[in-house]
C-alpha cells in the first residue's frame, strides 16, 4: 500500500457521529502514536496500552473534542482495528474470547485480551520520516488537495517522499522485467517516470536507479546491473525501498524466485567480451538496523549459493571459458587436461575446477561463484573455501560469474579471497563439549 492509499484511509476513518458530532477519538489515539514515534517513545512495531499512551490520549482528546467526549482510550486502541491497517497482538490463550468481542468496556479488557497493537509494517516504516507524518496528521484532520499535499512532502529541492516512492516502484517493475527475461526500454521508463516527478533530469533519475541499486544490494536482493550501485542516499530513499517490500513481501519471494528455477541457457558467447579485467571497486557501506520484518523474507544471495543447477552452470561456462583461453594460447594440450573437481571428486576441496596456467604449465585452482544479478551482487563462500585461498594463495583464482544469461561475463579474484573484500560471519558450528 502506498503513501496515498494510507493517506486516503487516515482521512476516512470510520467515526461514531451520534449526535452530529463526529468522534475525534481515533484521531486522538493515531495522533499520539505518531508523536511517540517522532520521539523515539515507540522505536519498534509495538504499541502497548502503556499509562504514557492513556496520559497523551487524554490530553490530545481534550484538544480536538468537547466536553461531551468522553476520555476513554480503551475503545480507539480496540475499535481502530476495523481500519485494516491497526493490528492486535492477542494474548496467548485468549484467541477465542478476543474473536467473541465486538467492543470492550473498559481498561480490563484491553489487558486481558491484547499484549500490543501494531500497524502495518509499511505504515511503520512511512511514519520513520518527518515529512510523511507531517502529512499524515494533516490527513486525519481533514482532506487535502494536491497542492497542500505537495507543499508538506517538499524539502526544499530534496527529493520528496512520493518521488521516491514513485522511483522505486518504477526500478522495481525494470528488475522483475529484466529477471523474468522481458525486454523493456530503460529510456520509456524514465520517461514516463518524469512526468510524475517535480521536474528532475536525466542525470539526477539515472543517480537515483544507481542508488536503489546500493539499497537493494545492502539487503542482499538483486538489482539491475545497468545502475552502478551509488552508496550516497538519502535515508528516505531506504526507508521507501523497505516500504515497498514491507507493502508487497510477495516482491521479495518473486525477486528471488528465479535463483531457484533451472538458469536460462546462454546464446552464442562472444568468449572475447566474457573478461571483465575491472575488478568491483569497494563501496561504501551505509548501515542501518534491520527491520523486523525483513527477517522473514529469504536473501536472494543465499538462495543462490544453495541452488545447484545455477552453480553447475556457472561451472560448465567457466570450464568452456578455460577451454578458450589456453586453446587462444596455443595450448590446446593443456585445455584437454582441464577438470571438473566438484562433480568428480566432491564439494569439499576448497575448489570446482583443476586448470593450469599456460606459460609456467602450473595447475591453477578455480572456485566459482556464479549470480544471475550484477557485478556487485553479494556472494557466499564457506570457511574451506577461504581457508583454501590462504594456503593457495599463488595458485588460487575465484571466478565470479554475473549476469547469466544471455550473455555472461565474468571477473577473476587472483590469490587470497580476503584481500578483496570485507567478509561477513553468517553463521556458527555449533559444538558440546
Amino acid at each position: 500500500m502506498s503513501l496515498l492509499d494510507y493517506e486516503r484511509r487516515f482521512s476516512q476513518l470510520r467515526a461514531n457521529s451520534a449526535g452530529g458530532h463526529k468522534s475525534p477519538h481515533k484521531v486522538a489515539m493515531l495522533t499520539v502514536v505518531i508523536d511517540l514515534i517522532a520521539s523515539g517513545d515507540i522505536a519498534s512495531n509495538h504499541i502497548p496500552f502503556s499509562e504514557q499512551l492513556k496520559t497523551r490520549f487524554i490530553e490530545r482528546l481534550k484538544e480536538l473534542g468537547t466536553s461531551n467526549d468522553r476520555p476513554n482510550p480503551h475503545l480507539p486502541f480496540f475499535h481502530l482495528r476495523s481500519e485494516g491497517f491497526w493490528h492486535h497482538q492477542v494474548r496467548p490463550g485468549k484467541s477465542e474470547q478476543y474473536g467473541q468481542l465486538s467492543t470492550v468496556g473498559g481498561p480490563g479488557a484491553i489487558e486481558e485480551h491484547i499484549l500490543y497493537a501494531y500497524l502495518d509494517d509499511e505504515l511503520f516504516e512511512l511514519l520513520q520520516n518527518q515529512y510523511v507524518r507531517e502529512l499524515l496528521r494533516e490527513a486525519l484532520l481533514t482532506n487535502l488537495d494536491d497542492q497542500a499535499r505537495a507543499k508538506i512532502l517538499r524539502q526544499g529541492n530534496g527529493w520528496d517522499w512520493l518521488e521516491c516512492e514513485f522511483t522505486v516502484a518504477d526500478y522495481l517493475d525494470m528488475l522483475h522485467k529484466q529477471l523474468a527475461g522481458e525486454q523493456y526500454s530503460k529510456k520509456k521508463h524514465r520517461e514516463a517516470l518524469k512526468q510524475r516527478l517535480n521536474g528532475r533530469s536525466d542525470s539526477s533519475i539515472e543517480y537515483k536507479h544507481q542508488n536503489i541499486s546500493a539499497i537493494l544490494v545492502e539487503l542482499g536482493l538483486p538489482y539491475i546491473p545497468g545502475y552502478k550501485p551509488a552508496s550516497n542516499y538519502q535515508a528516505q530513499l531506504k526507508r521507501a525501498v523497505l516500504a515497498h517490500i514491507a507493502a508487497r513481501p510477495g516482491d521479495l519471494t518473486d525477486l528471488s524466485t528465479p535463483a531457484e528455477t533451472t538458469p536460462s541457457t546462454p546464446g552464442v558467447i562472444n568468449w572475447e567480451k566474457v573478461l571483465d579485467p575491472d575488478l568491483p571497486e569497494q563501496l561504501p557501506q551505509v548501515r542501518e538496523p534491520q527491520r523486523q520484518y525483513l527477517a522473514r523474507n529469504l536473501n536472494f544471495s543465499e538462495r543462490e549459493q544453495r541452488n545447484r543447477k545455477l552453480g553447475e552452470r556457472g561451472e560448465s561456462f567457466v570450464i568452456d571459458f578455460e577451454q578458450y583461453r589456453l586453446t587462444q594460447a596455443g595450448r590446446q594440450d593443456l585445455a584437454r587436461e582441464i577438470s571438473w573437481a566438484s562433480r568428480d571428486n566432491g564439494d569439499g576441496l576448497g575448489y570446482d575446477i583443476l586448470s593450469f596456467d599456460p606459460i609456467s604449465e602450473h595447475p591453477l585452482f578455480l572456485e566459482v561463484k556464479t549470480t544471475q544479478s550484477g557485478k556487485y551482487q553479494p556472494f557466499y563462500i564457506s570457511e574451506n573455501e577461504r581457508a583454501f585461498s590462504n594456503d593457495y594463495s599463488d595458485e588460487y583464482r575465484l571466478y565470479r560469474v554475473y549476469q547469466f544469461g544471455d550473455q555472461p561475463k565474468l571477473f577473476v579474484l587472483p590469490g587470497a579471497i580476503e584481500q578483496y573484500a570485507a567478509l561477513l560471519p553468517q553463521q556458527y558450528r555449533v559444538s558440546f563439549g
